[in-house]
């Protein structure tokens, strides 16, 4: 049987030049970018340290071929140009590094090589910012000499390089003679520990024959898939939709279009495709992953516009009335899904009747949040949700989740972060109460919650109740009741005071008024008796227990 790949070693400087000419390029059924830039540093990181990061996988592009090619993200637009090959496994890790090195994208990476000389950890010196504050902070080589960062983006193309970049640095430093040689010296060691490694790193390449058939492909996509490959279930049908002229990556792109709101939460397709598998089933839905995968093209071609309509619609009444303002204070992601799918459903009702459907929407999803019904089995739940939750929208009976709801507040004096549904969900509920910024006094907001760096944090120190109550027990310290949403400049602030020795600050500045507006929608005891004035931890609980109670209580009844 004639051999149908080889592998050889390919350098890392090469691929990157090879996506920059235009000579390497993705099949046009690869699903986008999604990356995080912690996720690019944290590679980054590995290949300083020579670690390796997994093998690649690419096809010939020979004439006639059946995939149709496209550039990766952040690189030249092809114009017609036939690339040599396509990358069917590596793209993530390759397009985070060439946006990294080529400067591309919406984030710049550094390293701080004053750090690394003060003897700093490389992780703690490797280093992104967004491009915008990347160039104010660093755009100039003075600016890069003051602080000895290097912009990564130089090490390769036609920048010349560390040492170009060195000796220009080093003209602009304050050190003369002997110091300047040293510092010199210091800097090349640094190169030769860190950046070279990644201008001679290499990955192990796979090449598959130009004669692999379309078929085949597929079958080594679901084989890598279950080896542990991050390749989906959306890869997969994208996949196998393609000869069929079904274009999924096409038809989510423009759902995005249509919905900003899921660019915005940057919402798995999968989603989609559940959401598809249910509404496609009335009578015995169903949206485990079997399922979907077997999915037919008439299936999408009938309900992807219902389904994505639906999907937005979940996601702007979680934003908007279930106060989950971004992503990661979603109790379930799983949720999604039925609730998008009977939404979908309920896509013509007018007037009213609206309203009434997203006040139901609301309760169904804070009543499976507190009574942790997506714990376990979250398929099966979804199915159950789905035919429940149409029949109510429909003005039926609702959903098991709701009518048999109960919650017991004393269980939040124990949840940690650990009990990630009813730890987020009180999160989002504090949202919904209009949490303040303890900085600024503005509502928080998704764009505040970015640009002030908020997130969960402690009332009462760790530190400070390390030193004046060390009875306490570390669940009872990191209970939700004692984590709200705070800034980073403000939890800097805080460090190890006592809450009215650092609340004193805030009210001095902000005025006694603003700031009992603030504790009041953080579900915090505010005026002159409350016991934060007294750093009275246990009244403190006590009392912040009652109000997210009473909270509870209103949004699921």
């Amino acid at each position: 049987m004639a051999k149908t790949f080889d592998t050889t070693p390919e350098e890392l400087k090469y691929l990157l030049a090879s996506i920059a000419n235009r000579e390497v390029a993705l099949p046009d059924f690869q699903r986008d970018f999604v990356w995080e830039p912690r996720a690019t540093e944290e590679l980054i990181e590995s290949i300083c340290r020579n670690f390796p990061a997994g093998s690649l996988l690419r096809i010939r592009n020979t004439g006639g071929f059946y995939f149709v090619p496209r550039e990766f993200a952040g690189a030249p637009a092809l114009n017609g140009h036939k690339p040599a090959y396509l990358i069917l496994d590596g793209q993530q890790r390759l397009t985070s590094l060439y946006q990294a090195f080529y400067g591309a994208g919406a984030h710049r990476y550094y390293v701080d090589l004053q750090g690394l000389l003060d003897q700093k950890d490389l992780e703690d010196c490797v280093f992104y910012l967004r491009q915008n504050e990347g160039k104010k902070r660093y755009g100039t080589l003075k600016q890069q000499a003051e602080a000895l960062v290097f912009p990564l983006d130089l090490l390769f193309g036609s920048s010349g390089g560390f040492e170009d970049w060195l000796d220009n640095v080093l003209d602009e430093r304050p050190e003369h003679g002997g110091d300047r040689r040293a510092l010199k010296q210091d800097l090349r060691t640094l190169q030769k520990t860190w950046l070279q490694n990644v201008q001679e790193y290499q990955f192990p390449m796979v090449t598959l024959s130009a004669n692999t058939s379309a078929e085949a492909v597929c079958t080594i996509f679901e084989t890598l898939n279950r080896t542990g490959v991050k390749l989906s279930v959306f890869d997969l049908l994208a996949a196998r939709f393609w000869p069929k002229d079904v274009r999924l990556r096409d038809r989510w792109k423009a759902a995005w279009i249509a919905h900003p709101s899921l660019g915005v939460w940057d919402v798995d397709p999968y989603y989609a495709l559940q959401i598809v598998a249910l509404l496609a089933s009335p009578r015995a839905p169903s949206c485990k992953r079997g399922d979907v995968l077997q999915m037919k093209v008439e299936a999408v071609e009938a309900e992807w516009d219902s389904a994505v309509g639906g999907l937005a619609r979940a996601v702007e009444i979680l934003q908007h009335q279930c106060g989950v303002r971004v992503p990661q204070w979603l109790p379930y992601n799983t949720m999604l899904v039925p609730g998008a799918a009977a939404l979908a459903t309920a896509a013509n009702v007018s007037g009213p009747t609206v309203g009434a459907v997203r006040a139901k929407f609301e309760r169904w999803f804070w009543c499976s949040v507190f009574g942790q019904t997506y714990e376990n089995a979250p398929n099966a739940q979804s199915m159950k949700d789905f035919g429940q939750l149409r029949q109510w929208f429909a003005g039926g009976a609702p959903p098991d989740s709701v009518a048999s709801f109960s919650f017991d507040p004393s269980v939040l004096r124990d949840t940690t972060f650990r009990q990630r549904a009813v730890y987020r969900g009180i999160i989002a509920l504090t949202q919904r109460n209009g949490a303040r910024d303890f900085h600024t006094g503005q509502t928080i907001t998704a764009s505040l919650m970015e640009s002030a760096k908020i997130d969960d944090h402690h009332f009462f120190p760790a530190a400070y109740l390390a030193g004046a109550r060390p009875d306490v027990l570390p669940t009872l310290r990191d209970s939700v009741l004692n984590r709200t949403l705070i800034g980073r400049q403000t939890n800097l602030q805080i460090g190890k005071r006592a809450p009215s020795d650092y609340l004193t600050d805030i009210r001095d500045a902000l005025g006694e008024g603003t700031l009992d507006q603030i504790l009041t929608s953080h579900f915090i005891p505010e005026g002159p008796e409350s016991p934060v004035w007294t750093d009275d931890f246990d009244s403190f609980l006590a009392d912040r227990q009652t109000r997210i109670a009473a909270a509870i209580d209103s949004v699921t009844s």
